[in-house]
C-alpha cells in the first residue's frame, strides 16, 4: 500500500470513482423526495396511525400485528418506516465513499447531514406518532425533508467538481440575489403549503379530531399558499431571464427550463385540488411536484457557485486519485507478470 493510500481513511474500502459518487448522490436526491411521497401516501389513505407507536409498530412488536388496526393501514405505514433504512444505507454508502477518497470538507458535510438528517426525521416522524399526528407535527416532519431534498441538490452538484478547483461565483451579484429570494419563496411557498394541509380534510387518520387541525380558514390559507407560488414563479423567471444575459445560463439551460415547467404543473395541480375538494390521488402528486421544484432549485442557486479546473478528475480529490493510480499500477504490473 503506497503513502497517499495510507494518508488516506477507511483504507480497506474499495476506491470511488468521481462519476459513482455522482450516481449515489442522485439516489439519496431521489430518495429524500421519494420519502416525502410514500409519507404523503400514508397521511391520504388514513394510515398514520397505522403502527400506534415508535420505535415499534406497536407495543411489544416492531411489525405488524393482527387486530391492532386495520391491516392493509399497519402495512402501509410500516412500508414507509422501512424506506427510512433504504435511505440511511444510501446516505451512508455515499458518506463512506467520500471519506474513502477524501474528498474535501463541504462534500464530507453535505453527506454527513444528509445521514444524520434521516436519523433527525425518523425521530420527528416518531414523535408526530406519539401526539396522534398534530397538524404542526405533521408539518414538522415534512419540512425537514425538503431541507434534506435541498442539501442533496447542493452536493449532486458539488460532488462533480474536482477538489483542487477554484472555488468561483458564476453569478453576477444580483442574479446570486435573485437565486437567494427565489430560495426564500420557495420555502415560504412550502411553509404556507403545509398550513394548508394543517387545515384540510386529510389530517392521516380517522382518529384525528376537527379541533386538532390547524383552526383557520382553509381558503385564505390557499390563496397566501399560491401567493407565494406565484412570487416563486416570478423569481425563478427573472432570474432565467437575467441568466440569458450571462454566459452562466448555457450550463443550466435544462434546470432552469424544466423548473419552470414543474413550477407551473405544480401551480395546475393546486387550482383543481382546490376546486375538487383536494381528492386523495393529488396529494402525493402534489408532494412529489414539492421536492423536484426544491431539488431544481438548489441545482440551479448551487450553480451560481462552482469549483472549476482542477485535474482530480478520477476520484474528485488528488490523494484519492494517486491512490487509485497506484491500484492500476500494481494491477498492471500482476497482469504483466
Amino acid at each position: 500500500m503506497n503513502t497517499a493510500d495510507r494518508s488516506l481513511p477507511l483504507s480497506f474500502l474499495p476506491l470511488t470513482p468521481i462519476r459513482r459518487q455522482k450516481l449515489y448522490a442522485l439516489l439519496v436526491l431521489i430518495a429524500q423526495a421519494a420519502i416525502a411521497v410514500t409519507g404523503s401516501i400514508v397521511r391520504v389513505t388514513g394510515s398514520g396511525l397505522g403502527c400506534a407507536s415508535w420505535p415499534e409498530c406497536h407495543p411489544g412488536s416492531f411489525v405488524p400485528v393482527a387486530g391492532q388496526a386495520e391491516m392493509l393501514h399497519q402495512i402501509i405505514e410500516f412500508g414507509n418506516r422501512l424506506l427510512t433504512f433504504v435511505l440511511v444505507a444510501l446516505t451512508l454508502l455515499l458518506f463512506l465513499s467520500v471519506m474513502r477518497v477524501g474528498r474535501r470538507n463541504e462534500i464530507k458535510l453535505l453527506a454527513f447531514l444528509n445521514g444524520l438528517g434521516v436519523i433527525v426525521q425518523a425521530v420527528i416522524g416518531g414523535i408526530s406518532v406519539w401526539v396522534d399526528l398534530k397538524w404542526y407535527a405533521v408539518a414538522l416532519h415534512f419540512l425537514p425533508s425538503m431541507i434534506l431534498v435541498w442539501l442533496a441538490g447542493m452536493l449532486f452538484v458539488k460532488i462533480s467538481e474536482p477538489d483542487d478547483g477554484t472555488a468561483t461565483r458564476m453569478y453576477p451579484r444580483y442574479l446570486r440575489y435573485l437565486a437567494a429570494a427565489s430560495g426564500l419563496a420557495l420555502t415560504m411557498t412550502l411553509i404556507t403549503g403545509t398550513m394548508v394541509t394543517g387545515a384540510g380534510p386529510h389530517a392521516g387518520d380517522a382518529s384525528v379530531l376537527p379541533e386538532d387541525r390547524l383552526q383557520l380558514p382553509i381558503v385564505d390559507l390557499a390563496h397566501i399558499h399560491a401567493g407565494f407560488m406565484y412570487l416563486y414563479l416570478g423569481l425563478v423567471i427573472g432570474l432565467i431571464f437575467g441568466l440569458l444575459a450571462s454566459e452562466a445560463f448555457a450550463p443550466v439551460r435544462k434546470v432552469a427550463i424544466a423548473l419552470v415547467v414543474f413550477i407551473l404543473a405544480q401551480g395546475v395541480v393546486g387550482m383543481i385540488q382546490y376546486w375538487s375538494g383536494v381528492p386523495e390521488a393529488l396529494v402525493p402528486v402534489h408532494v412529489a411536484g414539492s421536492g423536484i421544484c426544491t431539488a431544481l432549485t438548489a441545482v440551479l442557486f448551487q450553480h451560481g457557485y462552482r469549483t472549476i479546473g482542477g485535474s482530480a478528475v478520477v476520484t474528485g480529490s488528488l490523494e484519492g486519485d494517486a491512490a487509485a493510480a497506484t491500484v492500476a499500477s500494481e494491477k498492471n504490473v500482476e497482469v504483466t507478470a
